[in-house]
């Protein structure tokens, strides 16, 4: 399962705690956005969510999407991104 994970900080700070949060992903990672990481897990959105939490401040902001089965996107990212997104997307 992949999910899209976009968050807004603010204000603006060290984010370090919450990137290694997100590194933690058991089946990986992908980057290429601001702000914005492709999350391959078998957590559901809501345990996703709960584990990157404790890292925010009631002023941050924080969206979990599910790229489910039938997702449809369309994008101008580098292959890499595209080839992850291939590898990870019916798992």
């Amino acid at each position: 399962m992949i999910y899209v994970v976009a968050y807004s900080l603010n204000p603006k700070r060290d984010v370090s705690s919450l990137l290694t949060e997100l590194q933690k992903a058991p089946a990986g990672w992908c980057h290429y956005l601001d702000d914005t990481w492709l999350i391959a897990t078998d957590e559901t959105a809501t345990e996703l969510y709960n584990r990157l939490v404790p890292y925010m401040l009631q002023t941050d902001r924080i969206l979990v999407i599910q790229m489910g089965p039938g997702a449809t996107y369309y994008g101008w990212l580098p292959k890499e991104a595209w080839d992850w997104i291939e590898q990870h997307k019916n798992r």
